[in-house]
Parts: structure tokens; C-alpha cells; sequence
């Protein structure tokens, strides 16, 4: 899994578990997308100081994921929704009569949800 989306979900998941300070930092340097320099001189604060609170954080929700696993848990859980979603897709009208409509439906407020 690429690393962004990887870091978005486990902050999405855990993020709540931060300090508010953790939570502003980590948001503006990984999510938002603004430099070390720009975040630090913002908050007054080194960018070494900065630098080693966003490795802090990507180890802390590294640690919550080891301990829960909601998001590998998340990610197969989409991934078997998909995947009926596809065989839902493969199937003609002629086969499992209503099912298909049934299953599809189920499956993408599944999706939606998660």
C-alpha cells in the first residue's frame, strides 16, 4: 500500500489518540502537505523539533495498528466487498434471478459505510 494512503488511514483510525498538538502538527506536515521549515517557523518551534514529532506520530499510530488492527481489518473487509461486487457484476440476469440486485446494493451501502 502506498505510504500516504497508509499514514491517511491510520490517522483517520487513531488520530483522535493524539494530542491536539500532535494532531495540528502531523495534519499540516503530512496531510496538508507544508514543509518542515513553514510548520516550524509557524509554531515556533525547530525543524528538528517538528521533524521528530511527525516520526513520534507515524510510530505511535504504527503502534496502535500493531495493537488493534482496524485498519488491516478495514482494508480486507473492503476488499471482500469488492470482490462480491465483481462476481456480482460477472453474474448474468439470467442467474440467481433478483440476487444480483440484491447483493450489489447490499455490498455498495457496505462500501459507502466503510
Amino acid at each position: 500500500m502506498e505510504n500516504f494512503v497508509r499514514r491517511t488511514l491510520l490517522y483517520d483510525f487513531y488520530g483522535e489518540l493524539l494530542t491536539e498538538h500532535q494532531r495540528e502538527v502531523y495534519e499540516a506536515v503530512v496531510l496538508e502537505d507544508y514543509s518542515v521549515s513553514e510548520v516550524a517557523a509557524d509554531r515556533g518551534i525547530s525543524r528538528q523539533g517538528i521533524h521528530d514529532l511527525v516520526r513520534r506520530v507515524d510510530r505511535l499510530l504504527e503502534g496502535y495498528e500493531e495493537r488493534l488492527g482496524l485498519v488491516d481489518r478495514f482494508i480486507r473487509i473492503r476488499n471482500q466487498v469488492i470482490r462480491i461486487n465483481e462476481m456480482v457484476s460477472a453474474c448474468t440476469a439470467d442467474e440467481l434471478p433478483g440476487v444480483r440486485q440484491d447483493v450489489a446494493k447490499i455490498s455498495g451501502s457496505i462500501l459507502e459505510e466503510l
